[in-house]
C-alpha cells in the first residue's frame, strides 16, 4: 500500500534526475548513481534516504515478467456494489486486498464502482479466480470482465517534474 505523505517535499532538478535513474534500475547503488549524476557517493546517499524518509521513494521492489511465472492474461473487471455506505465499501475494498490475484483495484467515478485489473493464466484460471474469490467479494450486484489482448504499453515509472 502505497505511503502517506503529509507536506509535500522540494524535489529539485538533481531529485528529479535521481528518481528516474531509480525507476528504470532501482539495483544501481549509491556509488552507480553518483556517476551518472555528477555527485558524490555520500551526497547521493543522503538524497535517497530523505527521498525515502519524506515518502517520496515508498517501496523498492523487484518486477517480475508475468509470462515467466505463467500469469500472462490480463483481465480488467468493472464491479457494481449494493450501495455506497461506507460499510459496504470497507467490507469490499478489505475483501478484494486479499484477493492475491488482484493487482490493482480502484475506486472509480462513472457507472461502476471499482475497476480491478487481475492476472490469471488463462480464461480456465480465470474462471477459477472468478468462481472462489471474485463473486463471493460482498455488496457486488454486477460484475463484467474484459481480456486485454494486448500490451501496448505499460510502464511503472511516474514522470517527474521539478517542484
Amino acid at each position: 500500500m502505497p505511503g502517506r505523505i503529509c507536506v509535500k517535499p522540494q524535489i529539485d532538478e538533481t531529485d528529479a534526475r535521481l528518481l528516474r535513474l531509480i525507476q528504470q534500475d532501482a539495483a544501481l547503488t549509491a556509488a552507480q548513481l553518483s556517476e551518472r549524476l555528477a555527485l558524490s557517493t555520500s551526497a547521493c546517499h543522503r538524497r535517497l534516504q530523505r527521498l525515502q524518509a519524506s515518502g517520496v521513494i515508498d517501496r523498492t521492489v523487484a518486477l517480475v515478467n508475468p509470462r515467466a511465472v505463467g500469469r500472462s492474461a490480463i483481465v480488467f473487471v468493472e464491479i457494481s456494489l449494493a450501495s455506497q455506505a461506507d460499510e459496504v465499501l470497507v467490507a469490499f475494498e478489505t475483501a478484494v486486498a486479499r484477493v492475491p490475484d488482484v493487482l490493482e483495484c480502484h475506486l472509480m467515478t462513472g457507472a461502476n464502482d471499482y475497476l480491478l485489473k487481475v492476472v490469471a493464466r488463462d480464461s480456465e484460471d480465470f474462471a477459477r479466480i472468478h468462481r472462489r474469490h471474485l463473486a463471493r467479494l460482498p455488496g457486488v450486484v454486477r460484475m463484467q470482465s474484459a481480456f486485454a489482448l494486448k500490451t501496448v504499453c505499460a510502464t511503472t515509472a511516474l514522470p517527474v517534474d521539478v517542484t
